[in-house]
This record gives C-alpha cells, structure tokens and sequence, in this order.
C-alpha cells in the first residue's frame, strides 16, 4: 500500500503514455521512489488539499515538487497552479509545468501566477529523459526548500 504522506514528486498528467515517460524517467535516474501521478486537475487538487478520497492524508505532508501538465480535464492547469500559489500552506511548493504547449500566453500566464518552472516536453524519448534528469536532480537535490 503506498504512504500518501511521503510523496516527493507529484505529477498531474492526463497522458497515460507521458506519465508513463515521466515515470521511466525518473526511475531511470534513480529519482521515482515515492511518486503520485494523477490524472486531471480536480484529483490534483484533492491530493494536495487532503479531500475526497485523499482526505485520510496528513494536509501538511506535501509533495516536495509539482510537474503538472497544463490541458487536463475537470480542472485545468492554470486552475491547480492558482490554488496552489494562492494558498498559503502550498504556494512555497515548487510547481513545474511541464507542457506540450508552446503558446506564449500559456507561458505568461503560468509565470505569473507563480510557476517556478515552464518547461515545454521534448518529442523525443531521450531529450525526454534528460529533462526529467535535470529537473530532478535540480529541484530535489541541489534546491534548498523551507
């Protein structure tokens, strides 16, 4: 059974085959050991807020980072992202979009309301790999969090 209270990479992907790419990748460079995907923005929400059918979750255990697919259904990105920032307890946690969209005003809007990182997803399965490499190694090991 997996500990909803030690999750340290949550991503929000409706994709199955790029959560799936995610995944591989992470666990490819050794960074997949406690991760949550869910698929759409409202399950995000509930996770992070303990609600739903997460509400048995310790609220204050919060992911260490947040990749999160813009185009998701029931709750958009740019909803989650706002909730997240918006929010007192959630707004220090680093939020990734990691998107396929390359619209300029996807990225101005995400910027600002907060996003610590915009990045859009390589086609490829290897650039894929590295990106999530580095994101990994960036925001889990070398940033420094309160």
């Amino acid at each position: 059974m997996e500990n909803l209270n030690e999750v340290e990479i949550l991503i929000v992907e409706d994709n199955v085959d790029d959560a799936e790419m995610a995944l591989r990748a992470l666990k490819q460079n050794k960074l997949a050991n406690k991760v949550k995907v869910v698929g759409d923005g409202e399950e995000a929400l509930n996770f992070i807020f303990a609600k739903g059918k997460y509400q048995a979750r310790r609220r204050e255990a919060k992911p260490r980072i947040i990749l999160l697919d813009l185009k998701l259904p029931k709750v958009d990105g740019l909803e989650v992202l706002r909730e997240i920032k918006s929010n007192e307890d959630t707004k220090v946690i680093p939020v990734i979009i990691l998107t396929s969209s390359r619209e300029e005003t996807d990225m101005i809007d995400s910027y600002r309301l907060g996003v610590n990182s915009y990045i859009v997803k390589p086609v490829d399965f290897e650039k894929f790999v590295e990106a999530i490499r580095e994101l990994g190694l960036y925001w889990l090991l070398l940033n420094q969090q309160p």
